[in-house]
This record gives C-alpha cells, sequence and structure tokens, in this order.
C-alpha cells in the first residue's frame, strides 16, 4: 500500500514538472500585437472662396437653367474691329514750270558763277588777268576744262566785237552763251511712253549715297502728277530698309510697290516688277537698283545681269544715273563706269541747291554724251524738277 502511495505521489510531482516546463516555453513567445483601432475619418477643410478665410462653404443662391438668359441664335454676336486707317493719298505739286519756282534754291550757285562772271566782264577794261579769272570761275563750278576753253573763245569774240557793254547787253550775251553751252536742242523728255506697249520701263542706278531710292520715289510722283500710274520695283534688297522706304514714297501718291526678302537677287524682283505692271496695266515701272561702288566689278556685273533679266520681258525705256553734284569730277569717274555697264540714257543730279558746282551739268553732259533730265533741288517732296535749259541759266546769272 506505501508504495502504491509512493507512485501516486510521484506521478504527481513528474505532472507538475511537465505543466510548468509547458507554461514556461509559452511565456517566452512574444504574441502579435492586437490590430489597430481604425481612425476616425474626418471631411477635409472646404477651399475658401476669393477673399474669404478658409471656411465651410456657405449657401448660396442658383439659378436654374431656365433663370439663365441665353443669346438668341438669330442674332450671332459680332466684334467689329476698328477699321485699318489707309494712307491718304497726296496730289503732288505740277512738274511745269517746277524749276523757275526752285529758283531761290540755286542762289549759291548764283554767286558762284553766274554773277561771278557778270562782275568780272563788267570791268572797264578785260585784259588777261580778268580773263584767267574767268577761266578759274568756270573751272571751280566744275564746268570742264574743254567747254570752259570754249566758252571763254566766243565770250572775248563777242565782247570785242560788242564794243561798249552795258550791264543788261552783258547778261543777254553770256546768257545765251551759257544756254548754248548746256544744251538747248538735247531731248530731256524721260522716256516713260512707248509707242507700242505699256508700260514704260525705267531703270534708276548710281552708287550709295547720290540719294537714288528718294529719288526714283520722287520720280513716281513727278510721273503722278503729269497723269500716268506708276508700279515700284524695290530691287535694292542689300541695303536694310531701303523697300520700307521706296513703299512709304509710293504709299503717299498710290503706286504699287512690289519686293523682295532683304538679301534676295535684285533681278527676280525686278522681273516680277515689270510683270505685276503689265498685269496691272501700268503707265510706268520704275525699278530701284541697290547702290553699288563703281570700284567693285562684282556688283558692276550684277547691275548689268538686272537690266539683262528685265529685258526678257520688254526693253528698258531709260536708264537714268543718279549723281551727286557736290561730288565734281569724283562724279564723272563715276559717269564713265557706269556708263560702260548699262547704257545710260540720261543723269539725275541731286544736291543741286546750295552748291557751286552748277557747272557739272555742262561737264557731265559732255562726257556722257547724255542729257540732265533731271535736277534735285532740295529735301521736299517735289524738289525734283525736270531740266529746262533757259530757267536753269536764269537762275545762275540772276535777274
Amino acid at each position: 500500500m506505501d508504495i502504491v502511495i509512493l507512485a501516486v505521489v510521484i506521478a504527481v510531482v513528474v505532472l507538475g514538472a511537465l505543466g510548468g516546463l509547458v507554461v514556461g516555453s509559452r511565456r517566452k513567445k512574444q504574441l502579435p500585437p492586437p490590430p489597430p483601432a481604425a481612425p476616425d475619418i474626418t471631411a477635409p477643410p472646404a477651399e475658401p472662396h476669393v477673399g474669404d478665410e478658409a471656411e465651410t462653404p456657405r449657401e448660396e443662391p442658383r439659378r436654374t437653367i431656365e433663370e439663365v438668359d441665353l443669346p438668341d441664335g438669330s442674332a450671332p454676336v459680332v466684334v467689329e474691329e476698328p477699321p485699318a486707317e489707309a494712307p491718304e493719298i497726296e496730289i503732288p505739286e505740277p512738274t511745269a514750270g517746277r524749276l523757275v519756282r526752285l529758283r531761290a534754291r540755286l542762289s549759291r550757285s548764283q554767286n558762284a558763277l553766274g554773277k561771278g562772271l557778270l562782275t568780272l566782264l563788267s570791268r572797264e577794261h578785260l585784259d588777261e588777268d580778268t580773263w584767267e579769272e574767268i577761266e578759274d570761275t568756270l573751272l571751280t563750278a566744275d564746268v570742264g576744262v574743254q567747254p570752259t576753253q570754249e566758252l571763254v573763245e566766243r565770250l572775248r569774240e563777242r565782247v570785242k566785237v560788242l564794243g561798249t557793254r552795258t550791264p543788261e547787253e552783258l547778261r543777254t550775251l553770256l546768257r545765251e552763251e551759257l544756254v548754248t553751252l548746256v544744251g538747248r536742242d538735247m531731248d530731256r523728255a524721260v522716256k516713260t511712253e512707248p509707242e507700242d506697249r505699256k508700260p514704260g520701263i525705267v531703270m534708276v542706278v548710281g552708287v550709295n549715297g547720290t540719294g537714288k531710292t528718294t529719288t526714283t520715289g520722287k520720280l513716281a510722283r513727278v510721273l503722278v502728277a503729269d497723269g500716268q500710274s506708276v508700279v515700284l520695283g524695290a530691287a535694292d534688297t542689300f541695303r536694310a530698309a531701303a523697300a520700307d522706304q521706296l513703299q512709304t514714297w509710293g504709299e503717299r501718291v498710290g503706286a504699287y510697290t512690289v519686293r523682295g526678302p532683304e538679301g534676295g537677287d535684285p533681278a527676280s524682283v525686278a522681273f516680277d516688277a515689270v510683270k505685276e505692271g503689265k498685269e496691272m496695266g501700268a503707265n510706268v515701272v520704275l525699278i530701284d537698283t541697290a547702290g553699288r561702288l563703281h570700284t567693285k566689278t562684282g556688283l558692276m556685273d550684277e547691275l548689268g545681269k538686272v537690266k539683262r533679266v528685265v529685258e526678257k520681258q520688254a526693253p528698258v525705256d531709260e536708264v537714268l544715273l543718279v549723281l551727286d553734284a557736290t561730288t565734281g569730277q569724283n562724279g564723272l569717274v563715276q559717269a564713265r563706269v557706269f556708263a560702260e555697264v548699262v547704257d545710260i540714257t540720261g543723269i539725275v543730279l541731286t544736291k543741286l541747291d546750295g552748291t557751286a558746282k552748277g557747272g557739272i551739268v555742262v561737264a557731265v553732259q559732255r562726257e556722257l554724251g547724255v542729257p540732265v533730265k533731271l535736277v534735285g533741288l532740295g529735301e521736299g517732296a517735289d524738289d525734283l524738277a525736270p531740266f529746262e535749259p533757259e530757267a536753269f541759266v536764269d537762275a545762275l546769272i540772276g535777274e
């Protein structure tokens, strides 16, 4: 019996030990954390209105679609743009007698040439020294050596035959000789109206700085004043804003301007200008070419190309060379070179006002054998005048 009781006690002890081991192992294992409680979700604050602080949206009155005024489909909304102002068309001053009206512009030339000669010829004794002074006066005025010698020889002969010399007789004598020297019988009309076709084609050429583009614009005014319609060709594609300048001149008198890209082919622009002139039925096409140094062979050759390209459509009726009257003998050098490249048919003398170089008219005509057809006597829009020998000489020697 004791053995049984001892066995039971041992069994209880063993079971108790085993139970403690199991509980200890369970305590060593980490239990997973309990799941987090679901967060409380709250609505974000409302977006603030312009000028409001961040606050809860307020109830605002709203209109239904029936209460909204919609535009009537029968009357579409038209946004009116201000009308573009067309440039005002000017009426140029008539060309007839324009040189007479501009006589005062030659006042300085009067003092140097005409009145200077009259003063010398009025001396009581015309000795060799006086005749040399007369020659110097003519040479200083850029008349040229050969024309000066011819004029002095004729004056000496006529004064000798005349004997007594009143101021009026001297003035008449000098006027006659100067008109003869300038040339009263030369054809000075600008050829713009060929008999067999339209339009007449005029090229304007010259070196840089002579006022070539301005002269082309003023010539357009001269032609419009004489009742002709004009198309301008802005073939000066090298000088910045040259086309804009010419177009502005054209718009003032209603002349259409054909132009190309800056730096483009000038011959192409000239060709298109003539083509446009034909389609529009214009009377005259004026082509403003690029100014160039007469010493640059490549540029001069290009000028010849422009003329050849234009003549694929029609002959060029006029090639006007623009010369600065103040350049004197240097202008004659320029004239020679241009005449070799294109056939010059007429001269335009600019800046003849306020210069003592009035004799350049005689010299350049002798040099090229072509007449001075137009003269520029100021900066005004209508200060380009057809050249009239008698009016020019009268302006030189005064009343």
